[in-house]
């Protein structure tokens, strides 16, 4: 048995065999030691003394670790002032998914996620920000090395086969991401180690014993206050460790740093009621947290004690900067690092925030790295109504989703059906019906419709617009090129991504509405000036329009730009105003339709109409 497990079953009798003098020389030394020095000085003085000293560590208020607390605290309140934005180099824009875990394959709730920081990426990229856009999936912990052995596989073949599930997903939903990563990568594996080493240092971690209650599933530790029903409080199974040998980050030491840090960045949690909660948990009062465990292999070793591999989400968390090369090298030139670090946007689930909110800044924090800028958490998808589970048999499968409604349509169905961070409902009535009404019945008619009189009526190229401009004119004309300043603030500051929607579908109505009132199919016969102009406005302003809908919709958006020839180089989002005009008489291609109507998979097959058919524009045909 490895020393320092002997040393968590009992004060050993040998260090008290020794003259009091000597003790105090024993102790002193170890306390005033480097972590390193402390282990070589203690085992090779006796035994006794190694197993001693930790004990007394693990307790706050006894001599030597009494000096260090109070140290920690007022560094740490230092660290929190000066922490946001302390990076000078910075100048990217860092968008990340959690890293998922690889005990099972994908679900709707690994997609929603990824697919909302794609649309975030994909935004400010066409917005002119140099975007670095993570992923990946996190391998390690107690419940990859059950279900390997349960598939009678190996951890690591497990884990590189449902990884490519992950992959899988990513290039089938055609998510723009930068990096993939895995924790079990070489690199990520020494950048854990180095931040282990330097919370170390600078006397953030102890050894010691946890007893307490601990999910496997949530890889996460709960108080007898937290449990409900005798369960987690995500309704997972819990089980009873008895004085495991464990080594503890100082959580505790960072309660008011952490409340401070909030007040001072009121906008580091969302949403609101997200924060609301982080706070009241941080104000009950934080316990050291136990980062390491002796009860599997299946994990990161813990530096210099092989013994102990590093708990889960202290590994899991430290992706997010492994990624951009951390520790990183030093040259003139920025680093990736120092290029994107600290994060703009952690996007996860509301069940880990938790950990990102509490955990991870106070990791970065102790260990003299800026924390993240923000962290939005969303909410859960349930099935009509259901909580989605595999003994209901209604997991709502993505890839499924994509084959069955297209890709285009799934985006924009999860990116505007719920508001961005609350609970939502998915049902195949509601998919048919938002579809249908605002891309088939309101996007694409409008397109069609205006596309098809041009062709017919104006040699099929972009109308000159002869006529003066009226009110009406004007005002559909600034609501299509004033939408980017209207977006802009959704996406990259409250991640109101339903809301972001909602306004691109509201000048698509304006231009409906328009279209209809101004009826060029009537100009046509008493006043053909007139007439071109109102079809430029419209076709102009569905470029604008279609511009925007680039990071919801890419592949349609770029069917609809085709459609007005509007030429690669000029598809950004700088390109949005009057500057980058279509030009009068530039040939357009035929007209085709981009959004054919989905249809419910499981609608009986009686003939009976759509719900999605119940809203439709009146198409008035030019005689």
């Amino acid at each position: 048995m490895h020393v320092r497990r002997r040393q968590q079953l009992g004060y050993p009798t040998s260090f008290w065999s020794f003259p009091s003098f000597f003790r105090v020389i024993v102790v002193v030394m170890y306390a005033s030691s480097t972590s390193a020095l402390r282990r070589k000085s203690a085992a090779f003085v006796f035994p006794g003394a190694r197993g001693y000293i930790p004990r007394l560590r693990s307790h706050s208020s006894l001599l030597f670790n009494e000096r260090r607390f109070f140290s920690t605290s007022v560094s740490a309140a230092a660290t929190v002032k000066d922490s946001p934005g302390s990076n000078s180099k910075k100048t990217g824009y860092y968008v990340t998914t959690p890293i998922y875990y690889v005990n099972d394959k994908p679900h709707i709730g690994h997609a929603y996620t990824t697919l909302a920081c794609d649309v975030i990426a994909r935004f400010m990229r066409l917005d002119g920000r140099d975007v670095f856009f993570l992923t990946g999936t996190d391998e390690h912990g107690q419940k990859v090395e059950q279900s390997a052995a349960k598939a009678g596989k190996s951890p690591q073949t497990f884990v590189d086969e449902v990884s490519q599930n992950f992959r899988s997903l990513a290039k089938i939903m055609e998510f723009t991401n930068d990096k993939f990563i895995r924790t079990t990568q070489a690199d990520h594996k020494a950048a854990v180690q180095a931040l282990w080493k330097q919370l170390e240092a600078a006397g953030h971690i102890y050894l010691g014993a946890y007893e307490g209650w601990y999910s496997v599933r949530d890889e996460a530790y709960y108080t007898e206050s937290e449990l409900v029903d005798g369960k987690a409080p995500t309704g997972a199974e819990v089980v009873w460790v008895v004085k495991e040998p464990s080594y503890f980050f100082k959580l505790s030491a960072w309660q008011e740093p952490l409340l401070e840090f909030y007040a001072a960045h009121p906008n580091f949690i969302a949403p609101e009621s997200r924060r609301n909660e982080v706070i009241s948990f941080v104000k009950g009062g934080l316990k050291d947290l136990s980062i390491s465990r002796t009860t599997f292999k299946w994990g990161v070793p813990v530096p210099e004690d092989d013994d102990h591999v590093m708990y889960v989400w202290m590994d899991a968390l430290t992706n997010y900067i492994s990624a951009l090369g951390y520790p990183e090298a030093k040259g003139s030139s920025p680093t990736p690092y120092q290029r994107f670090w600290p994060a703009d946007l952690h996007v996860v689930g509301k069940d880990i925030l938790r950990f990102h909110a509490v955990y991870w800044p106070a990791f970065l924090m102790a260990a003299g790295l800026a924390p993240p800028r923000r962290i939005f958490a969303h909410g859960w998808w349930t099935k009509d109504r259901q909580k989605i589970s595999k003994s209901l048999g209604n997991v709502i499968d993505p890839v499924r989703l994509v084959e069955q409604f297209g890709l285009d349509p799934t985006r924009y169905f999860l990116m505007s059906e719920v508001p961005f961070g609350n609970d939502g409902d998915f049902s195949n009535d509601a998919f048919v019906r938002r579809v249908n009404n605002q891309l088939a019945n309101e996007l694409g008619n409008l397109f069609q419709r205006s596309l098809a009189f041009i062709a017919k009526n104006c040699e099929g190229q972009v109308p000159e617009p002869t006529s003066a401009l009226t009110e009406a004119d004007v005002a559909m004309l600034r609501s299509a090129r004033g939408l980017l300043e209207t977006v802009r603030p959704l996406v990259r500051d409250e991640q109101a991504l339903h809301r972001y929607s909602e306004a691109l579908n509201r000048v698509v109505n304006e231009g409906n509405r328009y279209f209809d009132e101004q009826a060029p199919w009537t100009l046509r016969k008493t006043d053909k000036d007139r007439m071109a102009t109102v079809l430029y406005v419209t076709v102009e302003a569905l470029r604008s329009v279609a511009l925007l809908y680039q990071p919801l919709i890419p592949a349609s958006a770029s069917k609809l730009l085709d459609l007005l020839a509007v030429p690669s180089e000029r598809r950004t989002f700088a390109d949005v105003g009057a500057d980058a005009a279509l030009t009068p008489g530039t040939p357009l291609p035929k007209p085709e339709g981009v959004f054919p109507r989905v249809e419910d998979p499981d609608a009986p097959k009686d003939g009976a109409a759509s719900p999605a058919k119940q809203k439709q524009h009146k198409k008035t045909k030019a005689p």
